[in-house]
């Protein structure tokens, strides 16, 4: 069965957050990320959880090895369907990390699935190669960390759509795609740079999506998320 698109709630405050979801008769996929939990902290988590809406905390954690396996012992209290970190750490920091997940994890609770984030959408090629000074194409660079991160022994990786079809032709179905740079054919691509519709993104072989803007700047967000379903579940 397809997964739901994830919604970002990309608000600064839980009144604006529960204000949107308030709009919707039904529990939702939805990200967390850095804007919604640095400002109101693990509370946010707690409220999502118990309206049962179901989470990806998109926190991309980057530190030292010991720093990030303890974070994610903390995180894992939470029954969250997806956790986050950027490969750009490195195998042994992606290997803690998953240390620090099941060191934490209760044995009542569902695990969490980790994956990796790869290059962000938002970076294009050039940028790549001129300010990260990789001397590879932006796939290289993607297939690279997503191989570091099946080594470390996570369950995928975040990319963009356009790369989806080259991992998974390398490292398997089971080897989860989480996409976001989602948006409808109208909308305009704000910061995004690697983008394309949830029809497309289905095509390539994204496993998960991400949608935001399209859905949470909407007029009507409760419509503009029935059409991302459609397409995404090829129904349109």
């Amino acid at each position: 069965m397809t997964q739901k698109p994830f919604i970002a709630l990309d608000f600064p405050t839980w009144e604006d957050t529960s204000s949107f979801l308030e709009l919707f008769n039904e529990s939702l996929n939805v990200k967390v990320g850095m804007e919604l939990y640095l400002q109101n902290g693990p509370v946010v988590i707690e409220k999502l959880l118990k309206k049962n809406h179901r989470i990806f905390l998109d926190l991309k954690l980057h530190d030292i090895p010991n720093t990030v396996y303890g974070a994610m012992k903390g995180l894992a209290q939470y029954d969250l369907e997806l956790l986050n970190v950027h490969a750009a750490g490195g195998r042994v920091m992606m290997e803690k990390a998953l240390e620090g997940l099941q060191a934490g994890s209760s044995a009542n609770l569902n695990r969490s699935k980790l994956i990796a984030v790869t290059q962000l959408t938002s970076t294009t090629e050039k940028q790549m190669q001129e300010e990260q000074l990789i001397a590879k194409s932006i796939n290289d660079s993607v297939l690279h960390y997503a191989k570091l991160t099946k080594e470390a022994g996570l369950h995928g990786v975040v990319c963009s759509p356009h790369e989806a079809p080259l991992i998974r032709g390398q490292f398997g179905e089971d080897f989860m795609r989480v996409t976001p740079g989602i948006r409808l054919s109208n909308d305009e691509k704000g910061d995004q740079q690697r983008i394309t519709t949830p029809e497309k993104a289905k095509e390539l072989g994204s496993s998960v999506i991400v949608v935001g803007r399209s859905i949470t700047k909407s007029k009507d967000p409760v419509l503009a998320y029935e059409q991302v379903v459609k397409e995404w579940e090829g129904l349109k």
